[in-house]
């Protein structure tokens, strides 16, 4: 009887394993159903925002928001989480023109309309692509601000290795998929299963330029531990700022973007006091 038990919920749980490895990018990537939405930029194209679209090197043409800079200004990258698409982030663009900033919000592949099915190298293939593009609209690096959103964060790391950028921005991030999923699924051999594995804090120390780490200490989804850990990681110059009422997703009501300016106005140094003459 025992062994029967004992054989019963082992195939229940080598059935779950298999299920979760099988559907593991559904759990990872989360865009908005149905896949070919595609957000409109209502209020925004008032600001000066507008679609644009650029191909990446495996041959996708991604649309995504963007608005161009005011003379020599900065312009954020911004790479989002893994939920919904850059409509979501309105508000967000909004806030960095109304500051002054030039704004390009990447949309991933699979996410908001776009062709193909969001993996780890497709989104790093999308971050260089939207690099490129900025690389002809005559942006140079020392005016990229790189800005990392949760899962976006690790997107947002590879791009700052590649470009050396002016800046990078780290909201909510974690320190690697794999210890996000060991957390979720503590009985489940995480490593050996993971295909997408987003190794953020291994490589965000050899970033070489001012990093911002923002983080809520009630995050609920990614701990504020990790955001400490990746701070720790990262080599100088780095800040941190920690809101102890936050959680995941409500940095900016507790002054998240307004430390995120005040950061870029202190290390853009010149070219920020550019930016603030233009407007």
């Amino acid at each position: 009887m025992l062994i029967g038990i004992v054989e019963f919920a082992g195939a229940g749980y080598a059935v779950f394993v298999g299920l979760l490895y099988l559907l593991q990018r559904r759990l990872i990537y989360r865009p908005d159903r149905p896949e070919r939405s595609r957000p409109v930029l209502g209020p925004l194209a008032e600001l000066g925002v507008r679609e644009i679209a650029f191909a990446t090197a495996d041959g996708l043409e991604l649309f995504s928001w963007y608005r161009p800079p005011p003379a020599n200004a900065p312009v954020i990258l911004y790479c989002h989480g893994n939920g919904g698409h850059i409509g979501y982030r309105a508000g967000r663009l909004g806030r960095f023109v109304e500051a002054g900033y030039g704004a390009l919000m990447l949309e991933y592949r699979g996410y908001g309309g776009n062709p193909g099915r969001p993996t780890e190298q497709g989104l790093y293939a999308d971050g260089a692509a939207a690099l490129a593009f900025l690389g002809r609209e005559g942006i140079a690096r020392e005016r990229i601000v790189v800005y990392g959103e949760s899962l976006g964060g690790a997107v947002a790391v590879r791009l700052a290795l590649a470009c050396r950028p002016g800046a990078l921005v780290l909201e909510c991030p974690f320190t690697s998929l794999v210890d996000i999923g060991r957390l979720r699924f503590p009985f489940v051999p995480v490593r050996l299963l993971l295909r997408d594995r987003f190794e953020l804090i291994s490589a965000v120390g050899g970033v070489a330029a001012p990093v911002l780490v923002l983080h809520g200490e009630r995050d609920g989804i990614v701990p504020v531990a990790c955001g400490r850990a990746v701070l720790a990681a990262a080599s100088e110059p780095k800040e941190g700022w920690f809101a102890p009422q936050a959680r995941h997703m409500n940095l900016a009501d507790f002054g998240g973007l307004d430390a995120v300016f005040d950061f870029l106005a202190r290390r853009l140094g010149d070219c920020h006091r550019e930016r603030s003459e233009a407007i």
